[in-house]
């Protein structure tokens, strides 16, 4: 007999990081399955406008995950709006690619610690206590096939998702029996802001933020942990788990994926590196030396 699959209408989610992109298409899939749904941004403005644009009821709330107060006051607010939260998708991120790890400045790479590994632990820690309680609950992380390797040009961005996936393993193993299932969510390069001027790898093409999203449902309907998007990259990464390392290292260099984060397009990058740069309040000039690398 087939599993049944979970109905989501009536959940109520918070979305971290949701005002564009992947956390846009997420809010957006899940209140066509009709859940209530909340979205956090540290751009407000933007965050503000994004729920009004996809009605339903999203509400939007100002966010800084790298401060576990604002993380803290986001669920507090959401849980006053909408109603306790069933399922928290900590999507904010960023990626600051296209420099060798000791040519990247300590701005830039503190930045990345502190939005893509941070912003996830806190997540977490202000979520799960809440969950634990009503004994239910679902925590998505999204990661990326970058936590699943080491590519040039994105050593810090690649350590950050590769904490992103251990730890949703070990949260996974921790929640056992709870009532609370985790899902870890590995896309390949997304058509966002993020991936401006980057490659494409042989094989594996460009992907659309509601191919993601439509995964992210998929998996909540399934308690499914292992979220890859497209579902082939899965395939892809047994066998590269199943080669000795010269042979992993031969099949990335043969599919390209050594050159999409260092081998890219500057220019089509500037607006986007530039707007990461300024998602830290204390740098507030672009010309300034203490700017993350640009």
């Amino acid at each position: 007999m087939a599993k049944q699959h979970r109905i989501l209408t009536g959940q109520v989610a918070a979305i971290t990081g949701a005002a564009r992109g992947i956390g846009r298409a997420t809010a957006q899939a899940f209140l066509r399955e009709g859940m209530k749904v909340a979205i956090g941004d540290l751009d407000f403005a933007t965050a503000q406008q994004t729920a009004k644009e996809v009605g339903h009821g999203t509400v939007a709330f100002q966010l800084d995950v790298t401060q576990r107060a604002s993380v803290k006051d986001f669920l507090d607010g959401v849980e006053s709006q909408l109603g306790p939260v069933d399922v928290l998708v900590n999507n904010a991120g960023i990626m600051q690619v296209g420099h060798t790890i000791w040519e990247e400045d300590d701005a830039t790479t503190q930045r990345m610690i502190d939005i893509n590994v941070n912003g996830v632990m806190f997540g977490v820690k202000e979520v799960v206590p809440r969950m634990l309680s009503r004994g239910r609950g679902h925590v998505v992380n999204i990661a990326s096939t970058a936590g699943k390797g080491g590519f040039p040009g994105g050593g810090t961005y690649c350590g950050t998702k590769h904490y992103v996936v251990g730890m949703s393993e070990a949260l996974r193993a921790e929640l056992r029996g709870t009532g609370i299932e985790v899902s870890c969510v590995m896309p390949v390069v997304v058509n966002t802001e993020l991936a401006a001027g980057l490659q494409d790898t042989r094989g594996v093409k460009l992907i659309q933020p509601e191919d993601v999203a439509n995964e992210i449902v998929s998996a909540l309907k399934e308690a499914r942990f292992d979220v890859f998007v497209p579902r082939s990259v899965a395939g892809i990464t047994k066998v590269m788990n199943l080669l000795p390392r010269g042979g992993r290292e031969s099949l990335s260099r043969a599919l390209k994926a050594d050159k999409v984060l260092i081998e890219l397009d500057a220019g089509k990058r500037a607006a986007y590196e530039l707007r990461a740069s300024h998602s830290d309040p204390a740098l507030e000039a672009p010309d300034e030396t203490k700017q993350l690398t640009p």
